[in-house]
């Protein structure tokens, strides 16, 4: 069982900066792609970013150049550093992680529960 927890909401003006932060626990052996989604109200449920085990990030094209994806492999825990943000950032955030558990042979895919960001205008 890996739990992931965030940490980070707030509530923050347009224009200003932000910075979540997701920790993962419990039976890990490795952990290999991490990353955020987010869910406004209405709408559906959109990749933000990831970050695989060595490094290499991606990003949705409305956060790019405004967002940072980053990971501390030693403490399981992937974080998104968010400047310029907009009244349309606000959502839901909701970090994942897949990887083996189980001693190496059991993958996994978990959820944290999620965490708001509001962005006044």
């Amino acid at each position: 069982q890996v739990q992931l927890v965030e940490s980070g909401e707030g509530l923050v003006q347009a224009g200003g900066s932000l910075r979540l932060s997701c920790a993962a626990s419990g039976s890990i052996s490795s952990i290999n792609n991490m990353g955020w989604y987010r869910q406004a109200p209405g709408k559906q449920r959109e990749l933000v970013a990831t970050i695989t085990s060595g490094g290499t990030t991606s990003y949705a094209h409305p956060v790019k150049g405004r967002f940072t994806i980053s990971r501390d492999n030693a403490k399981n825990t992937v974080y998104l550093q968010m400047n310029s943000l907009k009244a349309e950032d606000t959502a839901v955030y909701c970090c994942y992680a897949d990887g083996f558990g189980g001693g190496g042979y059991v993958p996994f895919t978990s959820w944290g529960k999620g965490t708001q960001v509001t962005v006044s205008s």
